[in-house]
């Protein structure tokens, strides 16, 4: 609209002409807000309210003497309040520019009042103590002027060719050189001793894992040698398994060849014996009768007594015989024959006796030595022993 002003928001709006400003002021002071102004009649300009910096760059001398370049950079701007509007207004409207100038050499006169009455330790070490007590020396003469300091800074000292500062920190330097030599030293020994423990670790998991290795093949050698002997080892116990039963059964063979040698030999030798020893005694006991009766001259007597005792002495006969363990080869026809021999015996004693009572000559009588053949029947052929026994067997029937 025509006639309407608005300020930017880091301005000020001075608006001269008609009635006063604030304090007697030759303007009105608008920020923050728009005006309407009367062309022709007011008029109006605009103060900067942003910040500004200066930089001073000064020689002062120290308290001991010493002359020290100091370089500083000072921000800074037009207060906000109204009288510090007004203040910087009636001084730098005209030439805003003049506000850094004239800042910069209100900080040099101060900084060089500041530091003459400090040593060169001080400045060094106490940059922050240097640049508050310029800023509170320096805060009354700016606010006059209208303008606010927000920060000072001091970016270098440097006292030129004289190596005050250089010799000043050489201890410093010295010093921390030793420590850092101290402390290279020193993370050169951890790192050596490091080194050290990372080997020694590997070299003792070298060998845990040799021992391992050692281990695992020992088992794996074992299992080996234990599979290669598993085959012969069962072969060998297969074989002892053979021997042994082999040899149990050679055992039991023999044992049963035992028995049938028994069987074959020492029973027919001693059931042989045993007949020997039958026929033997009949034979003793027939010559002790015929002694007694030549003696005593009674034929008769003798005659009748060997009749009555012959049953007697083939029953004797048959059981000694019937007492003995014989092994007959022909089994029941074998154990007939041996009781027909045996009747047989018994019948052709009996008959010789007979015909020498009825006065049969004696040669005609049985022989003494035909008596084992007789009892020795069973041996021959059943044929034979049948044919010869049948006669036996019918006079013995007659008895």
């Amino acid at each position: 609209m025509f006639g309407y002003r608005v300020p930017a928001p880091d301005q000020a709006m001075l608006i001269s002409g008609g009635r006063r400003g604030l304090g007697g002021a030759p303007f009105r002071v608008v920020t923050g807000h728009g005006k309407f102004v009367l062309p022709v009649f007011r008029k109006t300009r605009f103060l900067t309210l942003s910040m500004c910096e200066s930089e001073v760059t000064e020689t002062c001398v120290t308290k001991q003497g010493i002359s020290l370049h100091v370089r500083a950079v000072i921000a800074f701007k037009v207060g906000n309040d109204t009288e510090s509007i007004i203040n910087a207004g009636q001084r730098f409207l005209s030439d805003q520019d003049q506000m850094s100038v004239l800042t910069g050499r209100i900080f040099a006169g101060h900084l060089r009042a500041i530091i003459g009455s400090m040593t060169v330790e001080e400045i060094v070490t106490e940059r922050q103590k240097l640049a508050a007590e310029v800023l509170d020396t320096s805060k009354t003469e700016m606010a006059k002027i209208g303008l606010i300091v927000d920060s000072l800074q001091i970016q270098s000292i440097d006292d030129g060719d004289t190596g005050y500062i250089d010799a000043m920190s050489a201890p410093h330097k010295a010093a921390i050189q030793r420590q850092a030599q101290i402390a290279q030293a020193q993370a050169t020994q951890v790192a050596v001793e490091a080194e050290q423990v990372a080997a020694r670790n590997q070299a003792e998991y070298a060998r845990q894992t040799a021992v391992v290795k050692a281990e695992y093949s020992a088992e794996v050698d074992r299992a080996q040698a234990q599979a290669a002997q598993a085959g012969p080892l069962a072969q060998a116990h297969a074989q002892q398994e053979v021997l042994a039963a082999q040899t149990e059964l050679a055992q039991k063979q023999a044992a049963l060849r035992q028995q049938q040698l028994v069987a074959e030999i020492v029973k027919p030798a001693e059931a042989e014996a045993e007949r020997i020893r039958v026929l033997a005694v009949a034979d003793a006991e027939r010559m002790k009768i015929q002694a007694e009766a030549a003696a005593s001259h009674d034929r008769v007597a003798l005659d009748r007594m060997l009749i009555d005792q012959l049953p007697q002495i083939v029953k004797e006969a048959a059981g000694g015989l019937a007492g003995a363990n014989v092994n007959v080869l022909n089994g029941a026809d074998g154990l007939g024959e041996i009781a027909a021999g045996l009747v047989a015996q018994g019948l052709t004693i009996l008959d010789s006796v007979r015909q020498n009572l009825n006065g049969q000559s004696p040669d005609t009588r049985p022989d003494k030595a035909d008596a084992p053949l007789a009892l020795q029947g069973y041996t021959r052929a059943p044929d034979e022993d049948t044919q010869q026994a049948g006669p036996d067997n019918g006079r013995t029937g007659q008895a």
